[in-house]
């Protein structure tokens, strides 16, 4: 597919009635393996993955340069459509976006870092702007860190703005509306019913919904950010303790690359 058939195609996963799900990547093979993967429709990328294989910290710590060489990397693992994790655009989000599309990707996350609205709406809007001037339907997802950086807030003050900031950037041109958080059933309903259905995506993280629940709940999308990550280094400092400890591979070890 041409890049704009890739974006066409992820922003009809993202409207399309059944629930999106994308394990994020962080490298080539990591890409190479979840897109061999049966089911498999799109990739995303994860930054605080990608930040940490490469030795820096979460929180645009890396270059701009080398978020986007590797991203693009990534991109050209596959066919499938992916979307980036681009934090909050590194200074500059529209020549972030016009560089990403540049590499081959379709989609981005763009987060908000709970700057004040009009500078976030501002941010989100000149994302848009690169890619209507690329050419390229692409598939915005505008994330509010009302609740990763919520603090002791009440509840409903984080659910209030993080529907106040969803709405603006669905305004500004956003695609879709990404709350990060463990969030429960009713706050999802909420989100949902403000936002609107296949509009909200959200991380799975221990304690959410299950990828299913979220369906029935109208969720767009389920992405699972730095956790699959951990995931992996989870099973290699098994084998690593198992090893120290007489044992070795585990069964069922499946040779993927």
């Amino acid at each position: 597919m041409s890049t704009v058939e890739k974006a066409q195609e992820l922003r009809r996963l993202h409207s399309d009635p059944e629930l999106l799900v994308v394990v994020n990547v962080w490298d080539a093979i990591t890409a190479t393996t979840v897109a061999n993967t049966p089911g498999t429709t799109a990739l995303a990328t994860a930054s605080h993955g990608i930040a940490a294989a490469r030795g820096y910290p979460d929180g645009e710590v890396i270059p701009r340069d080398e978020m986007i060489a590797e991203v693009g990397l990534i991109a050209r693992q596959t066919e499938l459509p992916v979307t980036a994790d681009l934090e909050g655009g590194y200074g500059d989000p529209g020549g972030t976006i016009a560089r990403a599309i540049d590499v081959g990707i379709v989609g981005a996350n763009l987060e908000d870092q709970l700057k004040p609205l009009s500078e976030s709406v501002r941010a989100v809007e000149a994302a848009v702007a690169a890619a209507e001037k690329a050419g390229v339907p692409f598939a915005l997802n505008a994330r509010t860190d009302a609740w990763v950086r919520g603090g002791d807030r009440d509840p409903q003050v984080v659910l209030d703005d993080a529907i106040e900031r969803g709405r603006a950037y669905l305004e500004a041109g956003a695609t879709n509306v990404f709350v990060p958080g463990k969030l429960d059933e009713d706050t999802i309903r909420a989100l949902v019913a403000a936002l609107g259905e296949r509009t909200v995506n959200v991380i799975g993280v221990p304690g959410m919904p299950s990828t299913s629940r979220l369906a029935e709940l109208g969720v767009a999308r389920c992405s699972f950010g730095p956790w699959s990550q951990n995931v992996a280094l989870t099973a290699l400092a098994r084998l690593a303790e198992d090893a120290y400890a007489g044992g070795g591979l585990p069964e069922g070890t499946r040779k993927l690359n």
